[in-house]
């Protein structure tokens, strides 16, 4: 969870995987671009650290590359915070 929590603390991550859940569709690293003032560069390594979390999938369709959720884990992470947020409302509730 600390993982995944670490990925998705920072605000360029967290907006990337706000755009790909209210699509819940998948969209190019260049559809991106064009919303957030950053470098190629810099998206590139965000999206990079979203892979590698396991938070999304890359897939290359001829020279682009397009980014979609990996509904999985993304089902995994859901599940994690849900769990803490309960644990926290007993707690309170107690």
């Amino acid at each position: 969870m600390a993982q995944f929590a670490k990925v998705m603390g920072h605000p360029v991550r967290l907006y990337i995987l706000q755009k790909l859940v209210k699509k819940n569709a998948c969209c190019y690293s260049g559809n991106l671009i064009n919303e957030i003032s950053i470098s190629r560069s810099t998206l590139s390594q965000h999206l990079k650290e979203l892979k590698y979390s396991g938070l999304i999938e890359g897939e290359i369709e001829g020279p682009y590359i397009k980014y979609c959720l990996n509904k999985e884990n993304w089902a995994k992470v859901k599940m994690l915070f849900e769990k803490v947020f309960d644990i926290y409302e007993n707690y309170i509730e107690d």
